[in-house]
């Protein structure tokens, strides 16, 4: 790769993709990659590249009722979900607030909404703190030119004298070894060598300063059960040099004593927020907002499940939540997996429905695009008309009342 590939960070994850999220993005299109947001400074990307965004105070008019793309792979999504929140931070000024949905289980339950999109979200957060974080990216890529710096050193000095190193690790594991004298040249180069290995082992990092200093950027989990499994997954217990995600992100846990220091927080999320958890969701999200109004830029539901008729019900309580809370949020990313295709968006633009179809370049062809997100059936109904199993109530002329009969029993015999 280049040199200026050697600067930009990449993630790696020990997660275990689910089945569902592997088919499909291993059949999604190779080259359906479009984000329209004003940018400078940002180069073309797949999700394994996280690069800086220098965002317009507002979007790009022209993306605006246009339909969405699919993503490349599940690290694309991630990106471009990134993208979109910081276009809409950009635009909707402080005090945000967006959400993030990501299903690629196609109805499969075998793992909880957590689980299956634990990679996606580690992948959605680094991405969007590089984006929105300043001077993040900057102290990462002075890292990793520190690390390049060191590696290319420790070659040339590993080939001045070839298998030097590997004599003096024996010469110290033998009793009564002679270490070189203090001074020399041989001496030197021992500890030029331990200090190269030192700056690589560390990431580029001076291990006697705090990892970050700056703005911080928050998640909290349902529960602190889960918080702790990701502290340990995305690597946080094993230090900042082993972490999947920058050193600005802290976690935090829906429930409990909320003891932690807020006040340097720019970025909140809220993953997977289940209904048992809406009261504290409510309680963290309004203090944060009143704490942190010079800072807060930002704060992002992803996956949120704040209705449920077992905790909220349907009736008033539910309803009131809804307006409260979940319909003022800005969906800036959807997607999600069907059985027959997926159905996704990117703010500004519109909902897309696309279908499988292997006569197509790119595996998909596009559907519908609606302003709104369709409800279930709509889709179902949707995929229907385009396939002609039922008749389209718009094109209809007269007969409404036989047609609409006829897509019952229609419907019916294919149960």
């Amino acid at each position: 790769g280049s040199a200026a590939a050697l600067l930009l960070p990449s993630a790696t994850t020990g997660f275990t993709v689910s089945p569902s999220a592997v088919g499909f993005f291993a059949s999604s299109p190779t080259t359906r990659r479009t984000v329209s947001t004003n940018t400078a400074g940002t180069t073309s990307s797949t999700g394994s590249t996280i690069s800086p965004l220098v965002l317009a105070s507002s979007v790009d008019s022209s993306a605006i009722g246009q339909p969405t793309e699919l993503p490349d792979s599940l690290d694309d999504a991630a990106q471009i979900a990134a993208e979109a929140c910081s276009a809409f931070a950009a635009q909707s000024g402080p005090l945000g607030r967006c959400r993030v949905d990501f299903d690629t289980s196609v109805g499969d339950e075998t793992y909880t909404t957590l689980k299956s999109s634990t990679e996606f979200m580690q992948k959605f957060v680094s991405a969007l703190c590089y984006a929105t974080v300043p001077g993040l990216m900057d102290q990462r890529q002075k890292e990793m030119t520190e690390v390049a710096k060191a590696r290319a050193e420790l070659q040339a000095l590993v080939g001045e004298e070839e298998g030097m190193m590997m004599d003096l690790s024996d010469d110290d594991e033998e009793e009564g070894g002679d270490m070189p004298d203090e001074g020399s040249e041989e001496a030197s180069k021992v500890a030029k060598r331990k200090e190269l290995m030192s700056i690589i082992t560390n990431g580029g990092r001076d291990p006697t300063q705090p990892a970050w200093t700056g703005p911080r950027a928050r998640v909290y989990f349902p529960d602190e059960g889960s918080a702790a499994l990701a502290r340990r997954d995305w690597g946080l217990n094993d230090g900042p040099d082993r972490a999947l995600v920058p050193p600005c992100v802290e976690f935090s846990s829906c429930g409990g004593v909320q003891n932690q220091d807020i006040s340097n927080d720019m970025l909140v999320f809220f993953f997977c927020p289940r209904a048992s958890e809406a009261e504290y969701v409510e309680e963290i999200l309004y203090k944060t907002e009143a704490d942190c109004a010079d800072k807060l830029v930002l704060s992002v539901f992803v996956n949120p499940l704040l209705v449920d008729m077992g905790v909220t019900g349907f009736g008033m309580a539910g309803r009131m939540l809804r307006e409260r809370l979940i319909d003022p949020l800005q969906p800036t990313y959807y997607l999600r997996t069907l059985q027959w295709g997926a159905l996704t968006r990117l703010w500004p633009r519109q909902f897309t429905i696309w279908q499988e179809d292997e006569n197509e370049a790119d595996g998909y062809r596009l559907i519908k695009s609606l302003d709104r997100l369709p409800s279930n059936p709509e889709v179902e109904d949707i995929y229907d008309i385009e396939n002609g199993n039922m008749n389209d109530p718009s094109q209809q002329k007269g007969f409404g009342l036989l047609n609409s009969l006829g897509d019952f029993v229609n419907g019916m015999t294919k149960l």
